[in-house]
C-alpha cells in the first residue's frame, strides 16, 4: 500500500509544472516535451518517446493557425500506442487557448493544461481509445502546455491502449484540429 501511494505521489508531483511559455523548442528536439512538467516527455518505461521531426505522418491547422504535426504512432511491447508530434505557432501572436486540448471529461480535467482530450479511433474495429491515466488520474501525455508562443514549436506525446495487431491505421483526434488518419508502426 505504501509503495502504491509513493508511486501515485511521484506521478502527482511530476504532473505539476509551469506554463510552458518560456520553453522554446526546435525541430531537432528528439521528442522531449517542451512543457516544464517533469516526466511529461517520458513513456511508461521512463524513456523519451521516439520522434523524428523530419517525418510527417499527418499535419493539420487548427484554431489560431497552430499547426499540429504527428511524427510517429508507435505500438510498443507493453500494449501501448504512443502518438508523438509537435505544435508549431507560425503566427505573430501567442496562442493561449490550449485548455480545449485537455478535453472536458471530468476525469481528464485532473491533468490540467495537456493533450488529454486526444482520442484514437479504429474505424475497422469500431472502437475509440482515450489517453491512458496513471493511478492518480493524470494523463500519460504531455502536460503543462498553457500557451504556444509566436514562432514556438512544442513537442507532445500521448499514450493509448494499443488497438489489435491487425490495425494498420487510426484516426487521431484532438479538440480544435481536424481529424487525421495516421499509420500505426510496430
Amino acid at each position: 500500500m505504501a509503495a502504491a501511494m509513493a508511486v501515485a505521489l511521484a506521478f502527482t508531483v511530476a504532473g505539476c509544472g509551469g506554463s510552458g511559455k518560456d520553453n522554446k523548442a526546435s525541430a531537432s528536439n528528439s521528442g522531449r516535451s517542451q512543457s516544464s512538467s517533469a516526466g511529461a516527455g517520458q513513456q511508461s518505461d521512463g524513456s523519451s518517446p521516439k520522434q523524428d521531426p523530419a517525418v510527417k505522418l499527418a499535419e493539420a491547422t487548427g484554431e489560431g493557425g497552430v499547426v499540429l504535426t504527428v511524427n510517429s504512432v508507435t505500438r510498443d511491447s507493453g500494449g501501448f500506442l504512443t502518438v508523438s508530434g509537435q505544435f508549431k505557432n507560425s503566427g505573430s501572436e501567442n496562442f493561449n487557448h490550449t485548455s480545449a486540448w485537455a478535453g472536458n471529461e471530468r476525469d481528464v480535467l485532473a491533468s490540467g493544461d495537456s493533450v488529454a482530450g486526444a482520442t484514437l479511433v479504429d474505424k475497422v474495429g469500431k472502437r475509440r481509445y482515450y489517453v491512458l491515466r496513471d493511478t492518480g488520474g493524470k494523463c500519460l501525455c504531455t502536460m503543462g502546455i498553457s500557451s504556444v508562443d509566436a514562432s514556438q514549436t512544442v513537442a507532445f506525446f500521448a499514450q493509448f491502449p494499443a488497438p489489435p495487431n491487425g490495425t494498420k491505421q487510426v484516426d487521431f483526434q484532438l479538440p480544435t484540429f481536424p481529424t487525421m488518419t495516421v499509420p500505426v508502426s510496430g
